[in-house]
């Protein structure tokens, strides 16, 4: 979104929005008159604010409220106005050289990757292992587990081979998994897993009737082996973030909990971004997950061997510091790929 607005609706537009992140009740005009020497009057700034509202950067949630910031005002927010950026470079890496002393394995530096990124937003953190986008498949064979369970079993040409339990939803039996198997190993094998992740999307969005009964399994059956092979996810301080007053609605928690629990939205919204440069931005709305659409994701790639390998990020409230986390994020990210490529 371009530079749309004059000096004078800038200035009121972030005073608004400064204001509702400090506190999330609705911005008065004659709150921003007291609280920000602009030398306008109380009569030009309800003006403003009344132009900013007919632009749809503003929304007034009852007749004799204030206004409160719009998705769109935190995009023009995020986009032309912010200026002041925070430099978290030496606090982070004093805490990653803690984590690369103490640490040797992935799992534990990512952990305490989302951890450190939440201790000092008051969000979530996020942080998700590389995944296994480029590896080529070699082998994919269903096995049943035992009562409604079927074990996968993934070989890949770097010679990995993963192990995942899944639901037989489907309740197929040894022959019909055995079939599945081998039809699969036909179509697939020798393609990237993002390849055949891509393949997948694309086919099972096509007319079922196309397709015979047991490739509809086979593929349905593929995609839940896929889903989220590979990549681990880190989520810490969803209590914290649930302290917040806009998270007061014990309905709102319970769903906002599933989802990041389930984390299988987190991967969904990952894929979507991993070969994005530099700190990506997700505002409310503009989340292509449904459930996540009252929050705004802030995230970026950390690189190994110049390549994206996975990713770190905050989670919180649409009325979130941005400039804040967008400096953490970034400081992160750089301080992270600078850790991976030494270790390479």
């Amino acid at each position: 979104m371009g530079k749309i607005l004059d000096e004078r609706s800038e200035r009121v537009l972030l005073a608004v929005i400064k204001s509702y992140i400090e506190n999330p009740d609705p911005v008065g005009s004659r709150y921003v008159t007291k609280k920000y020497d602009f030398h306008y009057s109380p009569a030009t700034i309800r003006n403003i604010m009344a132009d900013l509202e007919d632009l749809g950067f503003l929304s007034q949630p009852h007749t004799s409220a204030g206004r409160v910031p719009t998705d769109k005002a935190y995009r023009y927010y995020v986009e032309n106005i912010i200026d002041e950026k925070k430099d978290y470079k030496e606090l982070l890496e004093t805490l990653y050289n803690k984590i690369r002393s103490g640490v040797e394995d992935m799992d534990t530096l990512l952990d305490e990757t989302s951890r450190t990124l939440s201790s000092i937003s008051k969000y979530l953190g996020l942080a998700v292992s590389p995944g296994p986008e480029g590896s080529v498949l070699r082998k994919i064979e269903f096995v049943p587990y035992k009562d409604d369970r079927i074990a996968v079993v993934i070989l890949t040409d770097e010679g990995v081979i993963r192990h995942k339990i899944i639901k037989n939803e489907l309740a197929l039996n040894p022959s019909e998994l055995s079939r599945i198997s081998n039809y699969l190993n036909k179509e697939y094998k020798g393609y990237t897993i993002k390849q055949i992740r891509e393949h997948l999307a694309e086919e099972l969005r096509r007319d079922k009737a196309m397709y015979d009964n047991m490739i509809n399994r086979s593929l349905s059956l593929c995609r839940e082996a896929l889903y989220t092979y590979g990549s681990h996810v880190f989520i810490t301080g969803l209590s914290q973030m649930l302290d917040l007053p806009e998270f007061s609605d014990i309905e709102r928690i319970k769903r906002i909990s599933k989802t990041i629990e389930d984390k299988r939205a987190i991967i969904t919204l990952i894929d979507r971004i991993m070969d994005s440069e530099g700190v990506q931005v997700i505002i409310g709305t503009e989340n292509p997950v449904s459930d996540m659409k009252e929050l705004s994701v802030i995230v970026s790639t950390y690189k190994e061997k110049g390549r994206p390998s996975g990713v770190i990020g905050i989670i919180g409230p649409k009325r979130m510091d941005y400039s804040t986390v967008i400096s953490l994020v970034d400081s992160a990210s750089r301080i992270l790929t600078k850790l991976f490529e030494e270790g390479g």
